[in-house]
């Protein structure tokens, strides 16, 4: 996005009092980022902006600093992605208020689609993290993304069970990207950066103020095609997680939980309401339909990015085929068919085998029967 519209993107997310509802309302009135950032107050009030949200917007305008923004945003390598992004999360976009900004340290990726919420609670017994390891283990095996929030308790053993298995992690913070939180979760949160994303709706410099945490879940939820509840009583912040969960559509599943403890009654309500009762991975795969997800994410793998590509893969199959062939058969000049090789093989769509022959790298697999 140009520097000039993403300011005032990054504007608006550090006014006080001016979420998602406000601003989309602003837009929808002035048409332009640029134009309901500039519009003057008497405007503003016409059209229906509490008195209070208006002078938010005015002392943020006067005090804000974009170069400065702007250099703090690049030291620490951070994305902001908006609504006009076009690789802004389309499962969070489709909420009813996703947040106008996202910021992002390490890297959202296409798989992230296929993602699981797991929450729970900050007190977590052997018996939830038990649960969380295992349940965890089985959707990082299954090319699974988890989210959680960093907290204590269940959602550190969620992020660190699926970095411990090789998988992808994205933890939603109630602060800053830059303010990791809480402390000891700080060599975690960094861990995540390298095999997932830490991301917050807060612009830099947000403390983790606890009115903070219940907006953010809807974020957890909002990224994820279901939330798992683990563990946690019928009040905690997980509980709000599956609420959200449920007004945007998204399934709700719960471990169940002893009878004998508060952590408990969280989950097994849930249950009684219509949660889907989880005592493997596989009902989670399967309640979700994540069951093939390793086989979306392979078939995506060799999806052409352009037309020769396309014409080359038309030709390509596990029987090896020497170039210049390839070239006949296409209808492509040899030095065209050599360089688009090159780049498909360092994408891991074909292989070479011999000299100057091709096969595919990847074959759709045949059930045994």
């Amino acid at each position: 996005m140009p520097a000039e519209k993403l300011q005032f993107w990054i504007g608006f997310s550090k006014v006080p009092g001016i979420g998602p509802r406000r601003l989309r309302n602003l837009l929808d009135y002035y048409g332009d980022i640029s134009a309901a950032w500039q519009a003057n107050p008497g405007e503003l009030r016409a059209i229906g902006l509490d008195k209070r949200s208006v002078e938010s917007l005015v002392k943020t305008r006067a005090a804000f600093d974009f170069e400065q923004e702007l250099a703090a945003l690049k030291k620490l390598d951070v994305r902001v992605l908006t609504w006009d992004d076009p690789d802004y999360p389309a499962l969070l976009k489709s909420i009813a208020d996703p947040p106008p900004v996202l910021y992002v340290r390490g890297a959202i990726i296409p798989q992230d689609e296929w993602a699981v919420a797991v929450v729970g609670t900050r007190r977590a017994s052997t018996y939830g993290k038990e649960c969380t390891r295992l349940l965890v283990s089985g959707l990082v095996e299954n090319g699974v993304t988890v989210v959680s929030g960093m907290a204590y308790g269940i959602d550190t053993v969620a992020h660190q069970t699926a970095l411990n298995g090789g998988g992808r992690t994205i933890a939603v913070l109630g602060s800053g990207v830059d303010q990791l939180y809480p402390a000891d979760n700080r060599k975690l949160g960094r861990a995540i950066l390298e095999n997932g994303a830490v991301v917050s709706e807060y612009p830099l410099g947000t403390r983790p103020e606890a009115g903070n945490f219940p907006r953010r879940n809807r974020i957890i939820s909002g990224l994820s095609l279901g939330v798992l509840f683990v563990e946690g009583t019928k009040k905690s912040g997980a509980r709000i997680t599956t609420d959200f969960a449920l007004e945007q559509g998204r399934e709700v599943l719960a471990v169940p939980g002893s009878i004998l403890r508060k952590s408990g009654s969280g989950p097994n309500y849930l249950i009684q309401n219509g949660a889907r009762l989880v005592t493997s991975v596989d009902d989670i795969l399967e309640e979700l339909n994540l069951t093939m997800v390793a086989q979306h994410t392979e078939a995506r793998a060799i999806i052409p990015d352009n037309e020769k590509e396309a014409m080359l893969l038309a030709q390509i199959t596990s029987d090896p085929i020497h170039v210049d062939d390839l070239g006949r058969m296409a209808g492509m000049p040899a030095a065209e068919v050599a360089s688009t090789l090159t780049m498909m093989e360092l994408k891991g769509m074909v292989r070479q085998v011999g000299p100057m022959n091709y096969v595919l790298a990847r074959e759709a697999q045949t059930e045994y029967n």
